[in-house]
């Protein structure tokens, strides 16, 4: 009976928090804030904690979860209709350099000092203070950041080149296998492709761990055996 209790509660658990987070939206897994984060947390534990629980039967969990679920939607609801709202529940970004020096009360605020700072600005290439102009910490803990103009990359308008159009590259085989469904996104056939492969030198398509379509580019061919 353990067993069965534990199994029932499991598989219902699994979708109820599966259809919360497809009703919720993305942002529980892509924007986690501190907000998200512990209603996440909560979620877990209704599940868990329930499963070992003989008392608490499929009705009880199922309860919980929906109201939960229920109360986690109407903060968001109220959180995108009521500007004013979002602070309280989700936070607000912080300027922690602000033209070029470091904020400390900002800082000490956020419970950041300069090491963590440093490692965030690292992962955004910045590997200097001194090259930021600005770094704005985000509600979800990532770091923005504009560079001082003497640091920043050149554009192509800046260095008046041509501009081209951009498109997506889309993959057409993937581990020795046509991605067939993605052939008619690129106006190909079957035969076309094989005719890019060939004109190639590869004689299969299976020979090939991955290949890459970009509109007016040739095709990106990497075999099994390429070095």
């Amino acid at each position: 009976m353990e067993f069965k209790h534990i199994f029932s509660e499991l598989i219902i658990g699994y979708f109820l928090l599966l259809l919360l987070t497809k009703i919720l939206g993305k942002t529980q897994i892509t924007q986690i804030t501190t907000f998200d984060f512990v209603s996440v947390l909560v979620l877990g534990e209704l599940v868990g904690n329930a499963m070992y629980d003989t008392e608490t039967g499929i009705k009880e969990i199922t309860y919980s979860i929906l109201l939960w679920g229920a109360l986690i939607y109407v903060t968001e609801f109220i959180t995108q209709k009521f500007r004013k709202t979002r602070q309280l529940f989700e936070g607000k970004p912080s300027i922690v350099i602000n033209k070029g020096k470091i904020d400390f009360h900002e800082l000490k605020k956020n419970h950041l000092d300069i090491n963590q700072l440093q490692h965030l600005l690292r992962a955004k290439d910045v590997f200097s203070i001194a090259e930021c102009a600005y770094a704005i910490l985000e509600t979800d803990g990532t770091i923005s950041v504009l560079k001082k103009s003497a640091y920043s990359n050149p554009t192509k308008q800046d260095m008046k080149i041509p501009i081209e159009t951009t498109s997506l590259p889309i993959s057409v085989i993937l581990d020795g296998e046509i991605i067939r469904e993605n052939l008619p996104r690129i106006g190909w056939s079957e035969d076309q492709l094989m005719k890019e492969l060939n004109s190639q030198n590869i004689p299969s398509y299976k020979d090939i761990l991955y290949a890459e379509w970009r509109e007016g580019s040739p095709l990106y061919v990497q075999s099994y055996d390429m070095k």
